[in-house]
């Protein structure tokens, strides 16, 4: 039997320019603005999905949010379930 973490991310949707609401799996749900993020740490790698388009090209992979093919920009769901995107939980 699969279990679940808590921090799991279950659903996304766009509420906003660069703001996603994340639903994990224990119910909590954040609007997450992913704006700062792009203007703090640019990298050429990521730097695509700060164009609004491709931003909402995100998907739902094991519990992760990502995007890209190859998981080209993710975040640690940890960040996501606490809302803070530059924390290192680890």
């Amino acid at each position: 039997m699969k279990t679940i973490n808590r921090y799991n991310v279950v659903e996304i949707e766009p509420c906003g320019e660069y703001k996603l609401r994340v639903t994990f799996a224990d119910g909590k749900c954040n609007v997450v603005d992913f704006e700062p993020y792009f203007i703090k740490r640019p990298h050429p790698q990521y730097n695509q999905y700060h164009d609004p388009v491709r931003f909402l090209d995100y998907r739902i992979e094991y519990g992760n949010l990502v995007w890209g093919d190859n998981w080209d920009l993710m975040f640690d769901p940890l960040n996501l379930y606490y809302n803070n995107l530059f924390k290192n939980y680890n």
